[in-house]
């Protein structure tokens, strides 16, 4: 009886509930396929992209709790934060010691070398709540600016803002996904991956 009370609780603890994130349904998002080009001939396609989340899902599942702590915490959905985890870092698989190959970026989640502070260790839940902070703080920005949106567009324009922040660019368009949507479109299509196993 302890043990099923103690799992309840952990589960209570982890588990996404109704209403989980305070963003919307990222699951109910359109996501254009990649298309095939030279540039992107290794990311392109559905067969990729499949490949692609299937082997990052078994490293993600070694974050699943810190990522769950952090995303009821913030209230946005777990697959999201496993989906820029997963497309800016392969979920550490390009890391060097938690640094990109031109070490501009650190962690999991990617944020710029020259932030202010970074906080804890590149794969630890610290880094994890500091970048879906910055997350937050851009769906929110967008927002702000444009309260007419739907919320489709602003969580869009959101996960556009995020990539400017972690890359430690200022500068805002009035759409911030008007240069390039392919860096959503593949975010939002992991995360409904994700979503469906389980985060």
């Amino acid at each position: 009886m302890g043990h099923a009370l103690l799992l309840l609780s952990l589960t209570a603890l982890i588990a996404p509930s109704v209403g989980y994130s305070c963003y919307g349904d990222i699951s109910t998002l359109q996501a254009p396929a990649i298309s095939c080009t030279a540039v992107r001939a290794p990311d392109c396609g559905m067969d990729a992209a499949r490949k692609t989340v299937e082997t990052d899902i078994v490293r993600l599942r070694k974050y699943e709790i810190p990522i769950k702590r952090v995303a009821r915490k913030l209230c946005l959905d777990p697959a999201l934060i496993a989906a820029i985890i997963s497309q800016e870092s392969r979920v550490g698989l390009l890391l060097n010691n938690g640094w990109d190959q031109g070490r501009r970026k650190f962690g999991l989640m990617q944020i710029d070398g020259q932030h202010d502070s970074l906080f804890g260790t590149w794969d630890s839940e610290e880094h994890i709540n500091q970048c879906s902070a910055i997350l937050v703080a851009a769906i929110n920005e967008v927002r702000a600016r444009h309260p007419s949106w739907t919320w489709e567009q602003q969580l869009r324009g959101g996960i556009c803002a995020y990539r400017s922040r972690i890359g430690n660019f200022q500068v805002y368009d009035e759409d911030p996904c008007s240069r390039d949507n392919y860096y959503v479109n593949n975010v939002i299509r992991r995360a409904q991956y994700f979503k469906r196993h389980g985060f």
